[in-house]
């Protein structure tokens, strides 16, 4: 990925835009050109496989090393970092972020005030951008899931 800390210096927006970026769709795209227009650098954080199966109890389609490949070449993107810990704290200790962008349907969920309530205390501003609803990695999981069953009853 790109080199960490160069494109930083004189930043004072630093944007930080996490997912799994598996089966990756326009929604992901939509997050990740909205945070570059908020920030001067924008860190895409890739969900490593490991905390995907641990937090959402998901089987990455894409291995993180090549998601996180993909999402190093959006021209939106400055830097990709890869996350290894399920705490969103622990992540920006690590990586050092101003901003956090994320999706609204996380907004007023527990989850969401929860970081939200957690990224205040550090000074860090939460930005929702809005939920692209037609088109998830859920629904398209599914689909998939669907196709690869009825093509393994037609064999």
């Amino acid at each position: 990925m790109r080199q960490e800390g160069v494109v930083r210096q004189g930043a004072q927006r630093i944007g930080y835009a996490a997912g799994a970026f598996d089966l990756f769709h326009i929604g992901h795209l939509n997050l990740l050109k909205h945070a570059k227009q908020r920030c001067d650098v924008l860190i895409a954080g890739v969900v490593s496989d490991e905390m995907l199966r641990l937090v959402k109890g998901v089987e990455p389609f894409i291995p993180t090393h090549e998601r996180a490949e993909i999402v190093s070449h959006i021209s939106f993107v400055d830097e990709v970092f890869v996350e290894e810990v399920p705490n969103k704290i622990d992540v920006w200790r690590e990586v050092g972020f101003t901003h956090f962008f994320k999706g609204d349907d996380w907004r007023g969920t527990e989850k969401g005030i929860r970081l939200e309530r957690e990224f205040s205390a550090v000074g860090v501003e939460v930005v929702y951008f809005p939920y692209t609803a037609h088109t998830s990695s859920t629904a398209l999981r599914r689909a998939l899931t669907a196709v690869s069953g009825a093509q393994a009853m037609g064999s």
